[in-house]
């Protein structure tokens, strides 16, 4: 069976990416581990948030991607494919990379947001930085789509 790592960030490209991990398990026979990175939030300059604050938003942001996660997993495997849905926490290429590592990826499903170049070259792209490390398929799905 092919395994298949499909991170999501809840964005508007979250059910398209499923859509296109559910038809590609099911042409492959394969399963499906959906993923959350929660990405500790960075503090610059004298502004940091307090403690307390930084570690509410973390917890926040993981409580919720547990809950939406475990809502899309119950549907893919209502809909008879084998689903796994995890949360971890750290820098996004990093840890896509390590858990594509993990659950031995066949292939690593992701969206793009299409920021631009300008973008990538300041802040970086988790779906560039995803590809250049990978030791599996990367399908990166753009953004917009087929109408």
């Amino acid at each position: 069976m092919k395994a298949l790592l499909v991170p999501v960030d809840f964005s508007s490209m979250t059910d398209r990416v499923i859509d296109h991990a559910v038809s590609l398990a099911r042409a492959l026979k394969g399963g499906i581990t959906l993923l959350h990175v929660v990405q500790p939030p960075v503090s610059t300059g004298d502004f940091a948030l307090p403690v307390e604050a930084v570690q509410d938003a973390i917890n926040a942001g993981e409580k919720a991607g547990r809950e939406k996660l475990a809502g899309y997993s119950r549907m893919l495997r209502e809909g008879g494919l084998e689903a796994e849905a995890r949360v971890v926490h750290g820098a996004p290429v990093l840890m896509i990379n390590e858990e594509a590592k993990r659950v031995k990826a066949d292939y690593i499903i992701m969206g793009s947001h299409g920021h631009g170049k300008l973008y990538d070259l300041l802040v970086g792209s988790t779906a560039s930085g995803v590809l250049k490390d990978a030791k599996c398929a990367v399908l990166i799905l753009p953004p917009g789509g087929r109408k």
